[in-house]
């Protein structure tokens, strides 16, 4: 099989891992959307979009027109940058997804009542080095809105909470999750704790496989934090995310790739989704 890699860095350690194991009897070849504007024929059997530019979508979209299979599809990534779309299609779909609400700008906000409590804001448009901030005054907002008085945001309601972040990330069929001190706390991010999924909170891995079929997803982290009431709030669903350190995710992605081929002639066009994402019944295979 020939498998494409649309990517600026084939060297991610995910990709890489993935590579050494398909190379002895596949092909692989790694499209730089910076540089590639357009795929010349025959097509590989399956790429993979781990870019989220404006060229790698387009990229992508081309692909997808001429009837190559994308993990992810095109639309599926693309919506999973506007924080204000994601969250309109969770809640409506019935996920337990934090409640938002969308602003033009930052001076919008600030310009507003001001806050009614301890809030997190986000840029609306999901990007590295975007912002993210627990405000719980209107001081702190008018100087988050001097900094960045243009960006489009959401903002949602601070959830009580233990301060650590449920990393939850599917690869297929495989379910792989961390904890994560929240970047909210003081002093920020820290590393990434083991978390075994047998310990996760019962019915936590149907809502990430709920995740993934709701917004056409074949590889997505989600980001989950346990409220006061024990209950599961998803705060952020990411698009190929990193997964780095995580044992037996190099081989899971490799499993999807060599499938999703024939998964895809196998499924009509009729019984498709409309983002090109495949519907997976069953559980997850869950790393141990």
């Amino acid at each position: 099989m020939r498998i494409g890699l649309i990517t600026p860095d084939p060297g991610h350690p995910l990709l890489a891992a993935a590579t050494a194991l398909l190379t002895p009897l596949h092909q692989v070849e790694t499209l730089d959307p910076r540089t590639v504007e357009e795929v010349p024929g025959p097509l590989a059997d399956v790429y993979l979009l781990k870019s989220r530019t404006p060229r790698a979508l387009a990229l992508a979209r081309d692909l997808e027109r001429r009837g190559a299979p994308v993990v992810n599809s095109a639309a599926a990534t693309a919506l999973c940058q506007d924080r204000t779309a994601m969250a309109h299609k969770a809640l409506r779909a019935g996920l337990p997804f934090a409640a938002t609400r969308t602003f033009a700008t930052l001076a919008q906000l600030a310009s507003g009542p001001g806050l009614p409590g301890p809030v997190v804001v986000k840029s609306r448009h999901s990007r590295r080095h975007d912002v993210v901030a627990r405000l719980d005054s209107d001081v702190q907002l008018r100087e988050l809105a001097a900094a960045h008085p243009l960006e489009p945001v959401v903002v949602q309601e601070f959830a009580p909470n233990s301060g650590w972040d449920h990393k939850l990330w599917a690869v297929g069929d495989g379910l792989f999750a961390a904890l994560r001190r929240s970047e909210l706390l003081p002093g920020g991010r820290g590393p990434s704790l083991p978390l075994a999924c047998e310990d996760l909170p019962p019915g936590w891995p149907a809502l990430v496989r709920r995740v993934g079929e709701v917004l056409e997803l074949d590889v997505y982290g989600v980001d989950i934090i346990e409220t006061g009431d024990g209950a599961p709030l998803i705060v952020d669903i990411n698009a190929f995310p990193g997964v780095r350190g995580q044992s037996g995710a190099p081989e899971a992605l490799v499993a999807l790739a060599l499938d999703r081929p024939e998964a895809s002639r196998s499924t009509s066009e009729a019984d498709r989704p409309a983002g090109g994402g495949l519907q997976r019944p069953g559980d997850f295979r869950v790393a141990h």
